[in-house]
């Protein structure tokens, strides 16, 4: 007597598969805001290591022209400068912003960012 076991275990690797493309369809949704985000801690970086060349307003407009490229919500043009004093003398240059994913099963998810560039004067 021959047992065919052709067919079997079918389940476990629709369950699999659902779970793969389930992962795969999330990281398209995250991957996109998470992008954005390390683009502009970039410029932040690059602004704050030429800071000793720049005026604040400088550094701030072009930090704004920066975020309205990428698309980020109006919360990230609330950019902060601060120049300390001190030895080395530094330059931090942050913000803060939320943006919203949406998802078919999870509902709505907010993704809370810090971008933050330090450097010395």
């Amino acid at each position: 007597m021959t047992t065919d076991r052709a067919g079997r275990g079918g389940l476990g690797c629709l369950i699999s598969v659902v779970l793969l493309v389930l992962i795969g369809y999330m990281g398209v949704k995250f991957l996109p805001p998470y992008m954005r985000y390390q683009q502009f801690r970039d410029e932040m970086r690059t602004e704050a290591r030429f800071a000793t060349t720049m005026t604040d307003s400088t550094i701030r407009n072009t930090l704004v022209a920066r975020a309205d490229t990428l698309g980020l919500p109006p919360a990230a043009r609330r950019i902060v400068i601060a120049r300390r004093g001190g030895h080395p003398a530094t330059i931090t240059i942050s913000a803060e912003y939320v943006e919203r994913v949406i998802l078919p099963i999870f509902g709505l998810k907010l993704l809370h960012y810090k971008p933050t560039a330090e450097s010395p004067l």
